[in-house]
């Protein structure tokens, strides 16, 4: 459905992190990881997306990517004020390194 979309010319941040999502959830983590990355660059604050990319690069094995994309989106929140977005990025991040 969501490529149907795209094929029909609609194209925004919310169908990418939905497909990016839906890949992740299928544990096609280099499909998702290309999905979210056009979220992202079609909204660049949009935190549930770089939540999910995050995600995406440690399913795939890019743990240290994963984890660092993690800490810059803390240091951008941060300068933000944005507390709602560093609890839940820290938490993500916390959790993906007890995992390592």
């Amino acid at each position: 459905m969501m490529e149907t979309l795209l094929g029909d010319g609609e194209d925004n941040a919310l169908i990418r992190f939905t497909m990016g999502s839906a890949f992740i959830k299928h544990g096609k983590f280099e499909q998702a990881i290309e999905q979210l990355e056009k979220a992202i660059e079609l909204e660049p604050g949009f935190t549930a997306a770089w939540l999910k990319y995050a995600e995406a690069l440690y399913g795939n094995g890019r743990i240290t990517e994963s984890l660092s994309t993690l800490s810059e989106r803390i240091r951008v929140a941060t300068e933000k004020g944005d507390s709602d977005s560093i609890e839940k990025i820290s938490a993500l991040r916390e959790h993906l390194q007890k995992s390592t």
